[in-house]
């Protein structure tokens, strides 16, 4: 009898313990309101043309034509999200050879390219000790990095196996840089950046796991994302992603630089019309003319601004890839949905939310594909199961 209890103790142990495991081991339940899509709530549609340069971005110095030109350019749709890391690294690239060449950081030094990889490189020279610095660029506002959704995560680039160690470095930099800004040790206002939790299908569609092998992020989490309609998703989330607030840093690089460097407004067609006589040259898809990069593309992609929305319902970031295919046009197209809680500026506190998107290498702005703004908002109801 005494063993016949042990082993009925015993056996309740262990179904105790597979238990409390499967407790321990089972995915979080995260509710999440879908946001309104239907037409009333759907706003202005966006158009934009990320610069993506195939194979790596362009991160180098040289000497050309009696000039030290560094290049930064063609981070796709990772302009955001490897920005004031880039720039750091070309600022010291040319810092060290402008030392070898005995010039002081009272050299006249020109910015070519008003986008976020030239505020952020000017701003990193400016916060190094430079004092002469101009910014030439053809327009100052409305461009591809104040419509850019502000999602910090390395997507829409074409880089080599060898590159990626540094990529990856460089993008831990500039998640260092958010979080000091986050965390009011920087010159930001500090509701430009901000930490939200962020969804992907699976880690390696984040392109984040070395932002944690590094320290500098929290390992994601398996979650079940329940929308209340009896669609449930399966994702894992980084609770610690952070949101760029796009428009708004525009807007504060501006504040910041103004009366510390120079803002011309013109277009420039040729390095040699710089009479700097050195250059950061922060074109992006202008570079392929400028300086003629054979590897630069376009990669366009469809944004559609939300409106009308309860802002806790979107107080989080999403991506998930869905299908290849071909455009109407013949382009080939990489679809998939995002979300963030992007504004324009000016807008109401309601007016907030953007989705999209898509990634098709080549389109410029005569092939608009329209139809994707459409293809983009079905996707999306699919993803929340919205009827």
């Amino acid at each position: 009898m005494g063993k016949q209890l042990i082993s009925i103790f015993f056996i309740f142990s262990l179904l105790y313990q597979g238990i409390l495991f499967a407790e321990k081991s089972a995915p979080e339940v995260r509710q999440i309101t879908p946001p309104k899509l239907d037409s009333l709530h759907l706003g202005k549609r966006i158009l934009c043309h990320r610069p993506m340069r195939e194979g790596t971005p362009r991160m180098s110095i040289g000497h050309e034509g009696g000039k030290l030109i560094a290049h930064n350019y063609g981070f796709g749709g990772s302009g955001w999200t490897l920005g004031p890391g880039a720039a750091q690294y070309v600022v010291n690239l040319l810092s060290d050879e402008m030392k070898k060449m005995s010039l002081t950081q009272s050299e006249p030094i020109a910015v070519v390219g008003a986008g976020v990889l030239g505020l952020f490189s000017a701003l990193d020279l400016v916060t190094k000790g430079f004092k002469n610095v101009t910014i030439y660029a053809e327009a100052f506002e409305n461009l591809t990095s104040h419509n850019a959704g502000g999602l910090l995560a390395p997507v829409s680039m074409s880089n080599v196996p060898k590159v990626q160690p540094l990529i990856d470095r460089i993008g831990v930099e500039a998640y260092r840089f958010y979080k000091s800004v986050i965390e009011g040790k920087h010159i930001f206002l500090k509701d430009g950046v901000r930490l939200v939790p962020t969804y992907f299908e699976n880690r390696k569609d984040s392109g984040l796991e070395p932002y944690v092998t590094a320290g500098v992020m929290k390992p994601a989490k398996n979650v079940i994302l329940d929308f209340g309609n009896g669609t449930k998703r399966s994702m894992v989330a980084y609770d610690d992603g952070i949101f760029m607030n796009t428009a708004n840093l525009m807007q504060d690089l501006h504040n910041i630089l103004k009366g510390k460097v120079k803002f011309i407004k013109r277009k420039i067609t040729s390095l040699n019309e710089i009479t700097q006589n050195v250059i950061i040259n922060c074109t992006g898809k202008g570079a392929g003319q400028l300086v003629n990069d054979s590897k630069m593309v376009s990669v366009q992609g469809h944004l559609i601004m939300l409106k009308d929305q309860n802002p806790k319902d979107i107080d989080y970031m999403l991506l998930v890839y869905f299908d290849k295919a071909k455009t109407k046009a013949g382009f080939n197209v990489e679809r998939s949905f995002y979300i963030f809680p992007k504004q324009l500026l000016g807008s109401k506190p309601v007016d907030i939310g953007v989705i999209g998107g898509t990634f098709i290498e080549g389109a410029g702005a005569s092939t608009p594909n329209e139809e994707e703004f459409g293809i983009m908002v079905q996707g999306a109801k699919d993803f929340y199961g919205i009827k």
